[in-house]
């Protein structure tokens, strides 16, 4: 497969930005080789420089959940642009996108719009904090908040420690009030709440850990987790980046039914512009400035494109029977390749939840990320290579996962699937 196109540009990127990139995965460092530079996407496809086609299973890392280039939500936003392009002021398209989510999701009376993940997040602990009048957060190893200085940390060498940062930038005084603890554990996490009384402002997961593996946790964990937050007086807040509005139209909390504080979105409730939000109850939400005192702003906060744009896609994923549609999709895929890899003997499993799965070279199920075999990583990089010479894309690294969207085919399913199956067959080969 020709990427000539590619490979010039990349050389020319490396001129102007970090690694050649503006996000670092994209940089191919773990699968090697050179990055795609995508001309366009429409459906389940994706076009290259090099006019290569190519079935996709990443999906911008998850948000185009009813697949790219919609017409639904492009006549939405081409409505909305129309009348221009952003205004740094109240539009009806704020309002409407609000009484679409609040009124379908029991779980937050109030909402605030950002412009990413990562500044719903990063708000979302600030409320946190300034709601309780505490400072120490508890986290937990293998899930990824965003690049927000306080949650960008990994454990110390003890089952409970304080966060030392994972990133040069990042002071150790900013991560000191965070804790990190291995996922699973609720012992530990009842020691946290004894040994810091009044001290912790809240708990934050991901309750479905996607962004390092698709980690196994267990809704009786999670509903712990929820018990112990309220019996202490801290707030339970949910990072549903991913898994909001992608399990379910009320995310992890509606399918687990269990009721956080907080809860943080992103990816999909922009329809593929960039937005995030959280919410909570009234209460918690008062907080929040004007109305309280936690500060947070910003200019492109309800940006009516993104709006318009996030208004299209979730009428979309409100209509009968969508979500179950997903579902049975990517039951299709996965179902294939186990089937497959199970009559080779390969040493290998498939997680899934809902329309997210996760490839794993490895026999038994992984709970935390240090279950993760590293070695695995050099098979996925084989199998990455040759899905990438067969049309068929998945993020460039082993520890993302896949993303089922509606705009996939059985076709496009049954094909994927047997390209899977034979770029396994190469990598158990090596």
């Amino acid at each position: 497969m020709n990427r000539t196109k590619s490979a010039e540009l990349f050389e020319k990127a490396k001129t102007y930005f970090p690694g050649g990139v503006n996000s670092p995965v994209r940089a191919f460092k773990s699968v090697g080789g050179t990055p795609l530079f995508i001309k366009k996407a429409d459906g389940s496809k994706l076009w290259d420089e090099d006019d290569n086609e190519f079935i996709d299973f990443c999906y911008s890392w998850g948000p185009m959940i009813l697949g790219h280039n919609n017409s639904k939500i492009r006549e939405k936003v081409w409505e909305a642009i129309q009348n221009g392009t952003s205004y740094g002021a109240p539009t009806a398209l704020e309002n409407e996108l609000a009484e679409l989510i609040l009124s379908n999701n029991r779980f937050i009376e109030k909402i605030r719009f950002v412009s990413s993940g990562t500044e719903a997040v990063m708000s979302a602990v600030r409320l946190a904090r300034g709601f309780t009048g505490r400072n120490k957060i508890i986290k937990f190893e293998g899930c990824y908040h965003g690049h927000v200085d306080s949650l960008l940390v990994k454990a110390g060498s003890g089952l409970i420690t304080f966060g030392n940062s994972s990133s040069a930038g990042v002071p150790e005084g900013i991560v000191n009030d965070t804790i990190v603890l291995p996922l699973n554990r609720i012992d530990l996490v009842q020691k946290v709440f004894h040994d810091y009384p009044n001290e912790i402002a809240a708990i934050i997961i991901e309750p479905v850990p996607a962004n390092n593996g698709l980690l196994q946790v267990s809704p009786e964990f999670l509903f712990c987790l929820n018990c112990n937050a309220k019996k202490n007086g801290a707030l339970m807040i949910f990072d549903e980046v991913i898994s909001g509005f992608r399990v379910g139209f009320e995310g992890a909390a509606g399918l687990y039914q269990i009721e956080p504080d907080i809860v943080t979105y992103g990816k999909i409730i922009g329809g593929g512009f960039p937005v995030g939000a959280y919410g909570a109850s009234k209460e918690i939400m008062s907080c929040v400035s004007p109305d309280g005192d936690v500060y947070q702003a910003g200019t492109l906060s309800g940006n009516p494109v993104a709006m318009a744009a996030g208004i299209a896609a979730l009428t979309e994923c409100l209509k009968p029977g969508f979500y179950e549609q997903l579902s049975k999709k990517t039951e299709r895929l996965t179902e294939a390749i186990l089937k497959h890899t199970q009559n080779k003997g390969y040493p290998f499993r498939i997680f899934r939840k809902e329309s997210i799965f996760w490839l794993s070279f490895a026999s038994q199920d992984v709970n935390a990320a240090d279950e993760i075999d590293p070695k695995g990583m050099d098979k996925f990089r084989i199998l990455h290579a040759y899905l990438l010479d067969n049309g068929v894309y998945f993020g460039p690294s082993g520890y993302e996962v896949g993303f089922i969207s509606a705009a996939h085919s059985d076709a496009d399913i049954d094909y994927a699937a047997q390209k899977i199956c034979e770029g396994l067959d190469l990598a158990y080969m090596k």
